[in-house]
């Protein structure tokens, strides 16, 4: 495809790059974090769901981010939204520096949420402009344009691996700022274009007619979950202010119950923001705990690049035939599948077959997501495609990450105390975990497991110096509690990716039945606003790719 005809402004290029950029920096911001949940552990002792959250608090901020961004980028223009997300990019790597052991828990979730905001606001022009200058062939260019978060996970990844602990983590943590200056300036003085609501004159509320009380439900649950969770609030006050919320979307809409398949593609994102970010958030330690902690690294950086390169290919796969939402369907099959292969690999190349697997499902979730409401909602502008990309964020930050930490927590501590009840008093958590309304469980301390990790990587060290590189033997060599402690660990692991697949597995479900729906309608067409207003097919060869 030749960008330079499809898009409809002389700068569209520039502007899709630019755009890049900007999700780049997020995505080498978070493909560090991702690396760095052993270092913390060890350095702070922090618990597998301090870790979670920590990992995890850049989504509900990028949340408030693209949400806000979104519902205000048409009346305050872009160039507002994109001056504010640089100078809180800045204040998030100042913020990285200041933490200390005293206050590093606290500091670390602050500096990730700062992060997660800017990036959001930065998505809620990206992904709307995109779609604006690119009316008929968004499957494709939005792919392209979030090609650029899997790079920067590589880039990330490569940052840890590279460095290792040659560079304080704090300093590789602050190289997104090189990304950060490329958008500065590809955006500096560009004139944007209008979103197709926006030029047919339509306001505020009539753009958010669609969400209706149907999509702020959905919002607005997510809302109270971070309120009580990440807040503090008290439930009864969580609740109250999401009530609150919800009917003031009600009064802007006039009570529209909004449209059925908004609502559907909205609870399906929150499935896509869990099973893609929050599994991002931990894929790696995971990997590196039934490996090696090097093999885990290097298949998230793996992963990643596959992801890379795919997502330059989703307007190939739609001219072979496949819908948006066919595509959709096979991906949820195939995510489930490598997430269920993942929980089960023993060697680096049975872990490089499953999680290319998961990646190849996993690689056009997000952007194919937004090009379907993009494509189906119109007349919601900006509105629509921004609140579908908080909900996944605040999903990734509630339900995906910490959910998974919880469960890993859970499960290694029912492992260990199936084993060895005695040796789980001595490496529980003095504070115990908790995840919405599941109970209280207590796993295992992250310094003490931490320090079994040391021992099994000296162990490792010592056989490589004798060029030998047998995982079974340097197992082998530690004590009979430690292999009990690293067992229970790695089972946990198993179990939480299994229970992970069920997301996927579901998704899958509801894609087949969208897919069955819009074959009873004729087929899946792209549709746009006509001259009085109305929505209407858009011509035939417009399928959004």
């Amino acid at each position: 495809m030749d960008m330079q005809r499809d898009g409809i402004a002389p700068n569209a290029g520039r502007l899709l790059w630019a755009g890049f950029f900007a999700i780049l920096a997020a995505g080498i911001g978070f493909g560090i974090r991702s690396n760095l949940g052993g270092t913390w552990r060890a350095e702070f002792g922090f618990s597998e769901t301090d870790i979670g959250a920590i990992a995890s608090a850049g989504f509900p901020g990028f949340c408030f981010g693209i949400i806000a961004g979104g519902l205000v980028c048409d009346l305050l223009g872009y160039r507002a939204l994109i001056v504010g997300a640089f100078a809180m990019h800045v204040v998030s790597a100042v913020m990285t520096f200041a933490v200390g052991t005293d206050n590093a828990l606290s500091m670390l979730y602050w500096s990730t949420f700062v992060f997660g905001l800017a990036n959001g606001t930065l998505e809620a022009v990206a992904n709307p402009l995109v779609a604006t200058l690119f009316p008929q062939h968004r499957t494709h260019y939005l792919n392209i344009l979030h090609a650029s978060w899997p790079a920067g996970l590589v880039l990330g990844g490569l940052i840890v691996l590279g460095f290792g602990d040659s560079v304080g983590w704090r300093m590789q943590l602050a190289l997104f700022l090189v990304p950060t200056l490329f958008y500065g300036a590809l955006f500096f003085a560009q004139a944007m274009p209008k979103s197709e609501a926006t030029r047919s004159g339509l306001g505020f509320l009539a753009m958010f007619k669609d969400v209706g009380i149907a999509g702020g439900l959905v919002i607005c649950l997510l809302l109270s979950q971070f309120f009580a969770g990440s807040l503090g609030f008290p439930p009864g006050l969580a609740y109250g202010i999401a009530g609150v919320l919800l009917l003031g979307v009600g009064i802007a809409t006039n009570f529209s119950p909004g449209s059925w398949m908004l609502f559907a593609l909205f609870v399906l994102h929150l499935m896509v923001g869990a099973v893609e970010l929050g599994t991002d958030s931990w894929i790696s330690g995971i990997t590196g705990n039934l490996l090696t902690p090097a093999q885990g690294q290097i298949l998230f950086v793996f992963t990643s690049a596959v992801m890379f390169s795919l997502r330059f290919c989703a307007g190939w796969i739609e001219r072979r035939g496949f819908s948006p939402v066919g595509i959709l369907l096979v991906s949820s099959v195939l995510a489930c599948v490598g997430l269920n292969m993942t929980a089960g690999i023993d060697s680096f190349a049975v872990a490089l077959i499953a999680l290319t697997i998961y990646a190849v499902g996993k690689t056009f979730f997000w952007p194919t997501m937004l090009a379907v409401a993009s494509d189906r909602f119109p007349r919601t502008g900006a509105v629509a495609i921004s609140l579908m990309g908080g909900i996944g964020m605040l999903s990734a930050g509630i339900v995906g990450g910490p959910g998974l930490g919880y469960a890993k927590d859970r499960f290694s501590g029912e492992e260990l105390v199936a084993v060895d009840p005695a040796l789980h008093a001595r490496f529980a958590p003095e504070k115990p975990s908790q995840w919405l309304v599941f109970a209280e469980v207590k796993g295992i301390d992250g310094k003490k497991r931490s320090e079994v990790e040391k021992r099994l990587a000296d162990v490792r060290a010592d056989l490589a110096r004798q060029g030998i590189h047998d995982s079974a033997q340097a197992f082998a060599k530690l004590t009979e509690d430690d292999r009990k402690v690293v067992l229970a660990s790695m089972t946990a692991d198993r179990r939480t990716l299994r229970v992970d697949s069920l997301i996927p597995a579901t998704m899958a479900v509801a894609f087949l039945l969208l897919a069955l729906w819009f074959r009873s309608q004729g087929g899946y067409r792209v549709l746009r606003i006509g001259k009085n207003g109305e929505v209407e097919a858009a011509p035939t060869g417009q399928h959004g790719a």
